[in-house]
């Protein structure tokens, strides 16, 4: 890892970390919709759709990955109490390992589906003849990650919030401007 400690994230780690969070909204308004009653060739756009913004997801993900290796994070203020700090860890981590099942489980459904989900419909995820049964087990996974996703992605939410409004400590505020990074002290 290139640098582990600055005083702020970089740039680049900042505009993926908003593009993430608005596909990521637009993803799970998707998704919402496969919950109801659809006609078949609604369901298989939102597929397709949900696809596109999936892989997406994926891609901006894997630059995360790689970003935060090079660049890696601000420390957290020294006088956060220790089980904050942990918890902010736990919390980071926990959210990236879901967002990499959320897209692993997303692929190996699309590929056991029984229609073609076709992102940007230039290509497939499995050719379209996938088994009902392996289909149905991954999907469940796929939705339990969601879940667990749509939770923690709450929880950080709320503690940006707590740290913007209550504590006032400027963590959040590293993150709301996107646009400049602060130098190393």
């Amino acid at each position: 890892m290139a640098n582990t400690q600055t005083n702020d994230f970089a740039v680049g780690q900042k505009i993926v970390h908003w593009l993430m969070a608005i596909v990521i909204m637009l993803d799970l308004y998707i998704a919402q919709k496969f919950g109801g009653v659809m006609e078949d060739w609604d369901r298989f756009e939102s597929r397709s759709d949900h696809a596109t913004l999936g892989t997406i997801v994926a891609v901006l993900f894997a630059i995360r990955i790689y970003l935060r290796w090079k660049h890696g994070a601000p420390a957290l203020p020294a006088d956060m109490p220790g089980y904050q700090k942990m918890l902010a860890h736990a919390a980071h981590w926990l959210l990236y390992g879901l967002i990499g099942a959320l897209i692993a489980t997303g692929i190996l459904s699309a590929m056991n589906a029984d229609s073609l989900v076709t992102p940007f419909g230039l290509f497939a995820y499995g050719n379209g003849t996938g088994a009902e049964a392996t289909f149905v087990y991954i999907r469940g996974f796929h939705e339990l990650m969601t879940n667990l996703i749509i939770g923690l992605i709450g929880l950080h939410i709320v503690a940006a919030l707590y740290h913007l409004i209550i504590v006032r400590d400027g963590v959040t505020g590293r993150m709301l401007k996107f646009w400049k990074s602060e130098k190393q002290a």
